[in-house]
């Protein structure tokens, strides 16, 4: 667990078109209204269809009183340092200190040239930004004058200042491995794009970071790790909706260390989930991880978020399989979150088909709540921990659907059935304890080894608040029971493809049987849990 504590940032890449000039400004606005952290800006000098990013810096924090203002990043090349520590440490100022700077050491080296701009090799981008931060933070001091005997900035007795306002952040958008030592060395910030760094390769570059800040005596902690999101591309992240991203975020935060994140988006809406839902709900699961005890397991998010919304929806199942309409469930007003009109959390319905002849228990007579009080309002820190069971389930659905993928290959033979039999074992879906339950609260996306809470702690505890809810908690243990057989089950259709135990046969058929039973019945049964617990744990509580 690579977690270096800092707190959680989140803002906006807001993109200054020239075609609509005010609309970057706008979006400030309404990142600022929304409760996020930064703005930010690509800085571009070259592309004439954005406006210069120091203006449009300005105009956002002329209209703006709270949020932090920066280039995302400031293109070196084309803004000399001696200038670019006067543009900043002039704007912290009438800002208030609301200034960092991010800082780029060139790309695009046609256009720069272009521009009148130095076409510099990969060790010139190097020493270039070395000196230029030692240039920032000279005139920064706003003490005497500077000299510096730099090949790339040199100053002779240049005026330091004026001072910011603030200690102004510089945070570096590296990827090589010397610009990523350079940043823990001297910046304090890495602010790598998910395009350039994908998640994958996130904790390799912290690891050159930290040894960057090790070898100038610098602590690691020392340096933020910022990150330039990419939702809804095409490898991009985080996956999935909005209601998907706080788990990945988090266990980002935990797993590798980023603590800050920006999304490219101008649509006000967006902004106000990112800020008002996404964040806090990041926040929180970070927090509630940070209180685990030292050594607890982690996961990282890299492996999870598939999305599994084709599975048993009417799609075209990998096999070609049939499927068969699923009968409508029964959804009496007493049945739980779904009539509770103040709640936002929702309950995630279940497939409308089966890919399976087989049942593992009847559909149709399963136990329903108490009805919830109309006029009862809940609050959104009330409501966070079945959030919290929704984005648990998110991940087990996640990992059906990797599951599926794995006995797809294993049936088209281009997979070793041991190698399939590893990954089922690495995935939660196979490491929790069904035998007694699924849930594990604020920590499921995060260490998703899903421990014992929901039968030693969580039903217990809305059992003693609501008697009433004891027939749906017994038959959701009893389902847990019957979804643990089926997993074995799976288990052993692998082991027999291995060769290996006594009664091993290959069944025909037998793997992709096993594989669309658990399908059916682990989104019916989380579906059906949703549907019953949210409004519970809104109005009871944990009991944690």
């Amino acid at each position: 667990m690579t977690d270096y504590g800092h707190d959680l940032l989140f803002g906006a890449v807001l993109v200054p078109s020239s075609g609509q000039p005010h609309d970057a400004v706008a979006s400030a606005r309404s990142a600022e209204r929304a409760g996020l952290d930064l703005v930010s800006v690509p800085d571009h000098p070259y592309r004439p269809e954005f406006l210069d990013a120091w203006t449009v810096l300005a105009s956002m924090a002329a209209v703006t009183s709270r949020v932090r203002v920066f280039p995302n990043v400031a293109n070196l090349p084309l803004r000399p340092p001696a200038a670019l520590a006067r543009a900043a440490a002039s704007l912290d100022l009438l800002s208030g200190g609301r200034v960092e700077l991010g800082l780029g050491a060139g790309a695009y080296w046609d256009d720069i040239a272009a521009e009148g701009g130095p076409r510099r090799t990969p060790g010139e981008a190097l020493a270039a930004t070395r000196e230029a931060v030692g240039v920032l933070r000279a005139l920064w001091s706003g003490r005497g004058r500077v000299r510096s005997d730099g090949k790339h900035y040199a100053l002779d007795r240049a005026a330091a200042g004026p001072a910011p306002a603030h200690a102004i952040s510089v945070w570096i958008g590296a990827v090589g491995p010397r610009m990523l030592r350079l940043t823990g060395e001297l910046a304090d910030g890495w602010l790598p794009s998910v395009p350039h760094v994908p998640p994958a390769r996130l904790a390799a570059g912290q690891r050159l970071v930290d040894e960057g800040a090790a070898a100038a005596g610098r602590e690691p902690s020392a340096v933020r790790r910022l990150y330039n999101l990419s939702p809804g591309a095409a490898g991009g992240f985080p996956r999935g909706g909005p209601r998907d991203w706080p788990e990945q975020l988090a266990a980002l935060t935990v797993d590798v260390g980023t603590s800050a994140y920006l999304l490219p988006a101008h649509h006000p809406e967006l902004l106000r989930v990112f800020g008002e839902e996404v964040a806090p709900a990041t926040r929180a699961l970070v927090a509630a991880a940070r209180e685990r005890p030292a050594g607890a397991a982690t996961r990282s998010v890299v492996s999870v978020a598939r999305s599994v919304a084709s599975v048993g929806s009417g799609a075209p199942t990998a096999s070609g399989a049939a499927v068969t309409p699923r009968p409508q469930q029964r959804r009496a007003a007493a049945g739980g979150a779904a009539a509770g009109g103040s709640l936002f959390v929702e309950p995630t319905p279940a497939p409308a088909e089966w890919l399976s002849d087989e049942r593992l228990w009847d559909e149709e007579h399963r136990p329903t709540g108490p009805a919830p009080d109309p006029q009862r309002r809940y609050s959104r820190a009330r409501q966070a921990p079945a959030g919290n069971l929704v984005a648990a389930h998110d991940q087990l659905r996640a990992d059906l659907a990797r599951l599926r993928e794995i006995v797809d290959e294993v049936l088209a033979e281009t997979l070793d059935p041991g190698d399939a039999r590893s990954g089922l074992h690495e995935l939660s879906l196979r490491q929790n304890s069904w035998t007694l339950g699924a849930y594990c609260a604020s920590y499921c996306r995060i260490t998703t080894v899903h421990h014992t809470r929901e039968d030693e702690d969580l039903f217990p505890h809305l059992r003693r608040g609501d008697p009433r809810l004891a027939p749906v908690l017994d038959r959701l243990t009893e389902e847990h029971h019957a979804i643990h057989g089926v997993i074995e089950r799976i288990d052993r259709e692998l082991v027999a493809r291995i060769g290996g135990g006594p009664g091993a046969a290959v069944r025909p058929g037998g793997l992709r049987a096993a594989v669309d039973l658990l399908t059916d019945a682990l989104l019916s049964h989380l579906a059906y849990e949703e549907r019953e617990l949210i409004e519970p744990m809104a109005r009871l509580g944990t009991g944690w």
